[in-house]
């Protein structure tokens, strides 16, 4: 049994329940490092010097296990590797590899550890320390959390350090010169004499030597690659239609499925009807799955068509059915047995409140929200007696591996996936379903490849939404400045419903809750922050920047309140309340970036929101005008720390669209329940920012911090808020639930 089997069957606690249980490993177990999984695979006259380089007579192969949801992973994995390796772009080509714990996410635990990202106290980083030990003990490779880059930074500079040092040394042993002498450029080794030798046919030669650890790292000011604009590597295939993704994929005796499951999630399948089904064209099989059906045919129309045509009973939903309930559920959830954790509590909150002059008592709502990403999710399935193979889209491969392995009974290491490019994520990669059901279906048809494309509607029905969450809060002014906030929020646990999924115990506390809120950088006299887990509500799971994008807007909503309260000035007492000198850096440069205090002009409006999430401030400024149409976003101004900014295009191409992510859902999508069933069934329901919306983007990464951040999230929490912002400034109208498009119209 593999060690991830062993520790997701024994349940894994991150947070401060590891530091109460104790939980430790041995410094052996700790630092000894993970197989290079490409060893096994070499070739003759093929070299590995490490999990990530393999180079041969064929080409240099540089492996990518960071899963590429659209979001530039394969290629910035590429542009580290290469910056040390002396390649250029063209000369090699980018593999996913397989799963493997060598490629553990040495970044992705820094959201569960309960202390904010610049708390560098000895308590915090030993906390972060112990968390990465268990993490890389356990093998986790995932991609999320905006870690793609933090976690590849320095361990790919090293890794193409190394295979670069080794080349010169095979160079140097074949060609009897010393290794100092040596250079490489373009993928070749320099001899002093001038000749230029191919890495490729240094490869035999390599493979004999032990990889050479490199001593130094180059100084940035030697970088070729890293902080200039670079080529994606897919940015052809993408804009010419001839990328593959998961749902593109063919291959010789492939069955196509489509299925209909419980839409109420959860509930199970009564009875069914599937004659009129069976007699479709193009359908083979109706197949019975654990709580659905599934059409077997012989492409992926004919099958969607036909399991429509499937009469079924459904039994009912294992929460509220009705909306209605889920907003009470909520309401009721603000009592002390179901409190998850006090995150905050500085001065005497209690006395500030109870004292005198006003206190304002505000409330504020979010939706749960689809992922619904451009590619429906599916999965190619083949399950032999004595292998599986698994061709999908996945951001924890192997927890996949792990769920088929179980599933069919095979031992982990015969469950070969395939890790594929991927049309769209924002978390709905994290889930489960449609590899289960895949392999559920192919074991009912052993030895024949099986393609299983949720239709776009089965997608939204079965899609496990972004959190519903309700935020009370009471705040008080007191001389002219914010004195006192008090921030409860309610909402379901996202770790707890996703891990349930998983076969593995949640952390508790569950440090989503209130992400956003709980460690921003404002410093009031009095403030507290309080969680707690609404029961019995929808499953849920992580959507792009999780906790914050709720929490987000409920704290920079109720802090413009109280700043209006007390006729301050937006920009100003923020900058005042900033305890953190990096995020103050952020905010003075978005004033600075959108000239903040200027005049707009009758009927305009700018908001503004600071928001900080996976490590990142980020201070976003609208400015929107009220026409006779409704309100029209004119342009957005973003400004984020993340210590160092990998590739300015790609950067840039990531917070823009992160905004017009968190501002098209805050106009106009939900997700609404009724009989138990997601009303939302396509995108004519859910519908995002229309292109004659986008407003002009302008950008800034600021580059102060010493660690390494991403950027695929932090940019969308902020959005919501400081549209929401703008539009009381342009309209007088206070904007606290979203979608706000039930409010107010949007030209």
């Amino acid at each position: 049994m593999s060690t991830l089997a062993k520790l997701t069957r024994r349940g894994f606690l991150i947070g401060s329940a590891t530091i109460a249980g104790g939980v430790a490993f041995g410094i052996y177990t700790v630092k000894k490092p993970h197989a290079n999984p490409l060893l096994d695979g070499l070739g003759e006259g093929e070299v590995s010097f490490n999990p990530w380089i393999k180079i041969g007579s064929d080409g240099i192969v540089l492996i990518t296990p960071h899963t590429d949801l659209g979001q530039g992973a394969r290629s910035v994995q590429a542009a580290l590797l290469a910056e040390e390796l002396d390649l250029e772009f063209g000369q090699f080509r980018t593999e996913p590899g397989p799963p493997s714990a060598a490629y553990w996410n040495t970044a992705s635990g820094g959201e569960g550890v309960p202390f904010t990202s610049h708390d560098r106290s000895l308590l915090a980083e030993s906390m972060r320390g112990l968390v990465g030990s268990v993490i890389k003990v356990m093998g986790l490779q995932v991609t999320g959390g905006s870690s793609t880059v933090p976690d590849s930074f320095e361990k790919l500079l090293i890794a193409g350090a190394s295979a670069r040092e080794t080349l010169k040394a095979a160079a140097a042993r074949k060609f009897a010169v010393a290794h100092a002498d040596l250079h490489t450029s373009d993928g070749n080794v320099l001899l002093p004499d001038g000749r230029q030798i191919a890495y490729v046919d240094l490869a035999a030669e390599a493979a004999s030597i032990e990889p050479v650890r490199p001593k130094t790292l180059r100084e940035p000011h030697r970088w070729r690659l890293i902080g200039k604009p670079m080529p994606r590597l897919d940015i052809v295939a993408k804009s010419t239609g001839t990328q593959v993704y998961g749902i593109d994929l063919r291959m010789e005796g492939m069955v196509h499925a489509s299925l209909r499951t419980n839409p109420r999630q959860g509930g199970p399948m009564l009875r069914h009807d599937s004659s009129q089904a069976e007699s479709m064209p193009g359908v083979s099989r109706v197949l019975e799955l654990s709580n659905g059906i599934a059409v077997i045919a012989d492409n992926t129309w004919n099958a969607i068509q036909a399991a429509r045509a499937v009469e079924i009973e459904w039994g009912p939903a294992p929460y509220h059915p009705e909306m209605a309930e889920h907003w009470r559920e909520l309401g009721e959830s603000f009592v002390e047995a179901r409190l998850d954790k006090e995150w905050r509590n500085d001065g005497d909150i209690a006395a500030a409140l109870g004292g005198t002059g006003d206190v304002l008592e505000l409330e504020y709502r979010a939706p749960y929200l689809a992922h619904a990403p451009l590619e429906p999710i599916s999965a190619v399935v083949q399950v032999s007696e004595q292998r599986v193979d698994l061709w999908v889209s996945h951001q924890i491969p192997r927890f996949a591996q792990d769920l088929v392995s179980r599933m069919t009974g095979l031992p982990v290491e015969q469950v070969h996936l395939h890790n594929q490019y991927c049309g769209g994520s924002f978390g709905h990669r994290l889930e489960f379903e449609n590899i289960r059901y895949a392999t559920e279906i192919a074991m009912q048809l052993r030895g024949t490849p099986v393609k299983l494309t949720f239709s776009r509607e089965e997608d939204f029905a079965h899609d496990f939404p972004r959190q519903i969450a309700l935020c009370r809060a009471r705040g008080r002014v007191r001389d002219g400045k914010l004195d006192a906030l008090d921030l409860q929020i309610a909402a379901p646990s996202v770790i707890t419903s996703q891990f349930s999924r998983i076969d593995m115990s949640a952390p508790s506390p569950d440090s989503q809750l209130a992400a956003g809120v709980w460690n921003t950088a404002y410093a009031l006299p009095h403030m507290r922050v309080r969680a707690y887990r609404a029961p019995n509500l929808a499953p849920v799971s992580s959507w792009r920047s999780v906790g914050a994008s709720t929490g987000g807007f409920f704290l920079e909503s109720a802090i413009d309140e109280m700043i209006v309260a007390a006729g301050l000035d937006p920009m100003s007492e923020r900058l005042r309340l900033c305890s953190e000198p990096l995020t103050r850096k952020v905010l003075e440069a978005v004033a600075e970036l959108s000239g903040w205090g200027s005049k707009l002009g009758p009927n305009r409006g700018r908001g503004l929101a600071l928001v900080e999430s996976f490590g990142v401030p980020t201070a976003e400024v609208v400015e929107v005008t009220w026409t006779d149409r409704g309100i029209r976003i004119d342009k957005v101004y973003v400004v984020a720390e993340v210590g160092r900014v990998v590739d300015p295009v790609n950067f840039d191409n990531q917070v823009k669209g992160a905004v017009v992510w968190g501002l098209g859902h805050a106009m106009n999508c939900e997700i609404t329940y009724a009989d138990g069933i997601a009303q939302q069934t396509n995108y004519h329901a859910f519908e995002g920012m229309r292109l004659y919306q986008c407003p002009e983007i302008v950008v800034r990464g600021l580059e102060n911090g010493d660690r390494i951040r991403g950027i695929g999230e932090p940019p969308v929490p902020p959005a919501a808020p400081a549209l929401a912002n703008a539009i009381f400034a342009a309209t007088g109208m206070r904007l606290r639930e979203m979608p706000f498009h039930k409010f107010i119209d949007f030209a």
